[in-house]
């Protein structure tokens, strides 16, 4: 049997392992959530949403251990696990608007017909969630798949393996019916497998955009949804009217919270000459109070980052940049604990250009890169020259002028004056490379089920 291995990036120790299932344990499973979903869709919405709802709340009461796991798991530093305040929000909007979103949208009820759409379940809905937010990214479909009344099967990434055995338990704590939900141990090809046999009704798959390309390979010819958010390479634009403290604090977290390895993290910022120098000089004292260290310890700010040939992906981005003009404005010195693994210094550059792959490839660490720009036009064709497209932030004390560039920006979210947020109000969604489809919302129900139409004649 395979073994799946999470390895610490505190110490480059494997931290826990579990046993990958095989094929005929994996169908299994299916088979049990299928039959569990069907009593599951039986009830009605309300008694489904307040069962999830308490579920979640009851994920919450176990912070303290889910935090120490996270920090092993993938290094974020402990004192800075939020992701249970994120993950009622989330789910408590979604239980509001479940009863009026699901609910039959009746075109004719009268003495001759009665004609209506249904909302089914889509049947076993399939989360395949990522590491850098094992619980939140989880949470986006979980919630919505199990209020619309499907089972569900979830599979996290090896660096946070056993996110999935917390929420599980959760649920088994305040009674939720057996095998709706279910975690599970697949490696790659036995996803790809069960996949192509159409087991699912809906895939979920957050990841790279190879993982997401390798996923609908998998799904083609089954008529399976899937619904995909992968990479990014978020931009800023701080505008001539903007205010320069609120920007600096709030695009420096954007960039460096979490080591940077935030699908919505801010990777390159474009600021108007009028306030550039300014902006880079807060910008670089900002990011000089981090402490880099050991997420287990207090005080540290900025962990390591999950896995050593992720920071060397960023090391290398940032040497190419530097050899070909870029002027990086961190001392790594002020970061002694930057050990040329998995604990990584964070950066800022300047003199960078989209000709430097700091520019165009995902970083997904702690770098960023800063250019100066003399108008809206040329922030607009910066921010769109590139394969990417999940949010934007535009710092700016005008409405209208942000709703104006919003307009013109190739992008799944428009932020004015914030940023690395996700409003469970709004739909969650990308384009281009980024991916497709669309989480939280009213249209967070819609990939979750399926219509059904009911022209029912009375009168012969």
């Amino acid at each position: 049997m395979t073994e799946i291995k999470c390895v610490s990036p505190i110490n480059d120790e494997v931290y826990v392992t579990r046993q990958a299932m095989t094929k005929d344990e994996a169908l299994s499973r299916i088979e049990r959530s299928k039959a569990a979903g069907k009593a599951w869709a039986a009830r009605p919405v309300a008694e489904r949403r307040d069962l999830v709802v308490k579920a979640i709340k009851q994920l919450a009461t176990h912070r303290d251990e889910s935090a120490l796991a996270v920090a092993n798991m993938m290094g974020r530093p402990k004192d800075l696990f939020f992701e249970f305040n994120g993950c009622i929000e989330r789910a408590e909007y979604m239980a509001k608007i479940a009863e009026d979103t699901l609910k039959p949208i009746v075109t004719e009820d009268s003495d001759r017909f009665e004609r209506r759409i249904e909302k089914e379940p889509v049947g076993v809905v399939f989360i395949v969630a990522p590491w850098n937010y094992p619980f939140l990214t989880t949470i986006n479909s979980l919630v919505p798949a199990l209020i619309a009344g499907n089972s569900v099967i979830m599979k996290h990434a090896a660096q946070t393996l056993i996110a999935g055995e917390f929420i599980v338990k959760a649920f088994e704590e305040v009674g939720f019916p057996v095998d709706v939900l279910q975690n599970v141990f697949f490696d790659h090809s036995t996803t790809s497998e069960l996949i192509g046999e159409g087991h699912f009704g809906f895939v979920n798959f957050t990841g790279s955009v190879g993982g997401g390309q390798a996923m609908e390979r998998a799904a083609a010819g089954t008529f399976t949804a899937v619904g995909t958010e992968l990479g990014g390479k978020d931009p800023a634009y701080v505008m001539d009217d903007a205010n320069l403290d609120a920007a600096v604090a709030t695009l420096m977290d954007g960039a460096f919270f979490n080591a940077g390895q935030c699908c919505c993290g801010i990777e390159r910022v474009y600021v108007h000459e009028s306030k550039f120098d300014e902006f880079v000089e807060k910008a670089v004292a900002e990011v000089n109070k981090l402490k880099l260290g050991n997420p287990l310890e207090e005080g540290t700010t900025l962990g390591p980052m999950a896995n050593v040939r992720f920071a060397q992906e960023v090391r290398d981005q940032v040497k190419e940049a530097i050899a070909d003009g870029a002027t990086a404005l961190i001392d790594p010195a002020n970061f002694p604990a930057d050990d040329g693994g998995a604990y990584l210094a964070p950066q800022i550059l300047v003199d960078v250009t989209h000709d430097m792959r700091v520019m165009r490839d995902e970083s997904f660490g702690p770098v960023v890169g800063i250019m100066k720009v003399s108008s809206d036009e040329e922030a607009i064709e910066l921010m769109n020259d590139s394969e990417f497209g999940l949010t934007v932030s535009l710092w700016t004390e005008d409405a209208d002028r942000a709703s104006k560039i919003g307009t013109q920006v190739e992008t799944g979210t428009v932020f004015m004056n914030r940023c690395d947020y996700l409003d469970p109000a709004v739909c969650w969604t990308g384009c281009k490379n980024t991916g497709r489809g669309a989480t939280l919302s009213v249209l967070g129900y819609n990939s979750l089920t399926r219509p059904k139409s009911y022209h029912l004649k009375k009168v012969l």
